[in-house]
């Protein structure tokens, strides 16, 4: 190697030859003196001092030469020697400055040791010249005969790297177990530092904790970054590489306005199973619900817990603790420093459309809604309640956990919200317990904000479409309605839904909350009858009232034209129409069903029987005509009966599905034909308006207008001059029993007179006249 104008110091015996004008980067030590001394068999060159057998130091030993002499020589860089050491190392990346040339005879060779100054980077070479081999130890490794090396690297609290060890990649990280930094060796050999982030302190052993908030609609992550959530659906909080099956997800819902989300619950997906931390204190395990106390209880690896502050979950084969108090989950994670968060926690300016779950979300979640303004709110009040985090005891913490997320998070919520439901306290609470996770005390800072560590709204239960909430200002709580669910109510000016009607029931429900905004006792209600009570639903909270065949509960069944209407009322106890000094209650509800459509069947005498299905409305049943011999009617009509003339029928019209204690049917007429038209001649008359027609005295009606069937005989007859098969068609109605005389009177035409107004069982199918043909 040809090198460049030199500045040459003469190396005899033991020297410290001054290097300063081109120090050398020596494995990441920067170093501006070489210490050389020989022995009898080598030459040591050390940076740090002479060489001592015991304590090598940082050295590079080599065959000694001969007559103990050797010369230095500072030399400038050459970008051709630049690129030639490039080429050999593969590894280096910055510029050539300068290079230490050692030069100094061995045996019959010429030893020229190269050290090369290439900033952070370094590099060594050695050249012989004439015949012979030669060799050099270093720190890391052996240098044999024209070799070049990278001497590059990194050191941190006893730990070396060599960059020779890896090409193009982030060589080494280590982790400094008093301060938790996370040290990292770059390609070009520089030693990068990462501290604590500002919800983030050192445990003094390696160990980094991490803290994440979630509280109302906002997102504080482990960098003390913070995001607003904005609509109702449910996104990945946290999770880790360093346990793939883990996952916490926070579910987002409304509450008092539809235009403002809170953290409503907190989801732990452990090894494809769901526990769900509620408000209330409730946990569920997928959908059973778990019986929690102080004392830990093991679920799929998770160490669950509850008290008077909340549920806590910590994993048992990881440090990581999620806690919720119906309001606020903190979520901590205590690893190795630079251990990966991901989620909002990792990153709270994440794509929340990466971020939201859309398996534990409603289909409606991302619509956005408006409402006017609170003008009740004093936005300068709010402001100077959040900032009592600046103030004593809070002052206390502000260095380690910066307060301005929560300030933040505590305005923007509550001069668009009102500060009801513990929100007075909850951004404070928030911080508090932060402060607590990094071993702050806060002494006091409940008496000094009248606040309290208790979790709000503790072992109260609300359905999915409620929310626990302040009943009274003395902290009395209750179950309210999501803004959102009650809206379509509100509109209606409704307290439930729409009556559902069946064949035979009827029943409506009324939504729970709503009656206590309306501070309506759903126990003190009743129908007509006040021991028709309303039965309320325990996970639901929906009162449901309801009557049927069995109980009508003082139903009013009337008739209008084509339509049976049945009614009832739902009202308070001691309802008076005159006086009253206390809100009361009537709830008129209604099924109307259209009465069936007139239908004609034929029956043939000799068919035996006939069965007509029948569908009106919610209605079905079946109405059967059968002909018997005896009467006794357990001899049926066959088609090969022997029928002589003269021979008596018992005719039997019978209905399946009605209720008897009901409704009644009544035959109006039954008539003979020769063809199966009911309109065709000739025709015999059997029934005319109920009773047996008196021009033909065989003609008894034994049971018309009783119950659901009707009875009646005749002797059998003949059309002269025709066909012998006779068809017999029939005509009837239903007629509700209470409040009427279904039975018609016979003495007289007249016919069966209905009511207009009755007392009727709302479910049967005799609500709906029905006029038939056979």
């Amino acid at each position: 190697m040809i090198c460049p104008s030199a500045q040459q110091q003469t190396i005899s015996e033991s020297s410290v030859l001054d290097i300063s004008s081109c120090p050398i980067t020596y494995y990441g030590q920067k170093y501006e003196k070489l210490y050389v001394n020989f022995t009898r068999r080598d030459i040591v060159m050390c940076f740090d001092k002479f060489y001592n057998p015991g304590n090598e130091g940082d050295c590079i030993m080599g065959s000694s030469p001969d007559k103990w002499r050797a010369v230095l020589s500072i030399v400038q860089a050459d970008s051709f020697l630049e690129r030639w050491i490039r080429n050999k190392t593969k590894t280096i990346q910055n510029s050539l400055r300068c290079s230490v040339q050692i030069t100094m005879p061995i045996n019959n060779l010429t030893m020229i040791l190269n050290l090369f100054n290439f900033g952070t980077e370094a590099a060594l070479s050695l050249e012989a010249r004439g015949t012979g081999l030669v060799a050099l130890h270093t720190r890391v490794s052996d240098v044999s005969q024209n070799d070049t090396i990278d001497i590059s690297g990194c050191r941190h609290s006893g730990y070396l790297s060599s960059q020779v060890l890896c090409i193009n990649l982030v060589l080494w990280s280590t982790v400094d177990p008093e301060i938790c930094s996370n040290v990292t060796c770059s390609e070009t050999a520089t030693l990068q530092t990462s501290g604590c982030g500002p919800l983030e302190y050192c445990q003094g052993n390696g160990m980094l904790a991490s803290t994440c908030t979630v509280t109302g609609p906002t997102v504080i992550d482990v960098h003390g970054h913070m995001n607003s959530i904005q609509d109702r659906c449910a996104y990945s909080l946290f999770s880790t590489p360093l346990l793939p099956d883990f996952l916490v997800l926070g579910n987002f819902r409304d509450r008092r306005r539809k235009d403002v989300s809170f953290l409503d619950s907190v989801t732990l997906r452990v090894d494809g199973h769901d526990i769900h931390l509620e408000q209330g204190g409730r946990v569920q395990l997928d959908d059973s619900t778990l019986t929690l106390s102080s004392s830990p209880q093991l679920v799929h690896g998770v160490q669950l817990s509850k008290d008077q502050t909340g549920v806590t979950a910590e994993l048992t084969n990881l440090n990581i603790s999620v806690f919720f108090d119906g309001n606020t989950a903190q979520i901590l994670l205590e690893g190795p420093a630079g251990s990966s968060v991901e989620g909002l926690c990792g990153n709270s300016s994440s794509s929340l459309s990466d971020l939201r779950l859309s398996e534990y979300s409603s289909t409606s979640c991302e619509m956005q809604y408006s409402e006017p303004a609170d003008t009740t709110i004093d936005c300068t009040s709010v402001t100077e309640r959040c900032n009592l985090l600046k103030e004593a005891p809070f002052s206390s913490c502000n260095t380690d956990i910066d307060p301005e997320p929560y300030i933040t998070a505590c305005t923007d919520t509550l001069c668009k919200y009102p500060a009801v439901d513990g929100l007075n306290c909850q951004f404070l609470k928030a911080y508090a317990r932060a402060c607590s996770l990094h071993n702050h005390t806060l002494d006091g800072w409940t008496s000094n904000t009248g606040c309290s560590s208790e979790a709000f709204c503790q072992d109260r239960t609300c359905s999915d479409h409620e929310f626990c909430g302040e009943k009274t200002v003395s902290g009395d709580t209750r179950c309210f309605c999501r803004a959102i669910f009650a809206s379509k109510y509100q509109e209606n000016n409704s307290l439930g839904d729409a009556t559902v009607c069946k064949e035979n029931s009827a029943s409506l429900t009324l939504v729970g909350c709503l009656l206590e905004d309306k501070d309506i006792n759903y126990s003190a209600l009743q129908l007509n009858d006040p021991t028709c009570r309303g039965q309320v639903d325990e996970l639901t909270h929906m009162v449901t009232f309801s009557f049927n065949s069995s109980n009508r509960c003082g139903t009013v069944v009337t008739t209008n034209n084509s339509y049976i209407i049945y009614k009832n009322t739902i009202r308070s106890q001691n309802y008076s129409d005159v006086i009253t000094r206390k809100d009361q209650v009537q709830i008129d509800f209604s099924c109307v069903h259209s009465q069936p459509n007139i239908n004609t069947a034929t029956f043939r005498i000799r068919d035996w029987s006939v069965a007509q299905c029948i569908t009106s409305g919610a209605w079905n049943y079946t109405l059967t005509i059968k002909a018997y011999t005896d009467a006794g009617r357990t001899q049926l009509v066959e088609w090969n009966s022997e029928l002589q003339l003269n021979e008596k029928i018992w005719m039997v019209l019978k209905t399946d599905g009605l209720d008897g204690s009901m409704v009644s049917v009544v035959t109006d007429s039954c008539w003979a034909t020769g063809k199966a038209s009911p309109t065709s001649s000739p025709r015999h008359d059997l029934i005319i308006n109920g009773c047996a027609n008196p021009a033909d005295p065989t003609v008894q009606v034994e049971e018309n207008g009783l119950a659901t069937s009707t009875y009646f005989s005749f002797n059998m007859f003949r059309f002269t001059g025709g066909s012998s098969d006779i068809f017999l068609h029939c005509q009837l109605h239903l007629c509700p029993k209470q409040g009427n005389n279904c039975i018609p009177t016979c003495n007289t035409p007249a016919r069966v007179h209905r009511s207009a107004s009755l007392t009727y069982e709302p479910e049967a199918p005799a609500f709906i006249s029905v006029s038939w043909t056979y």
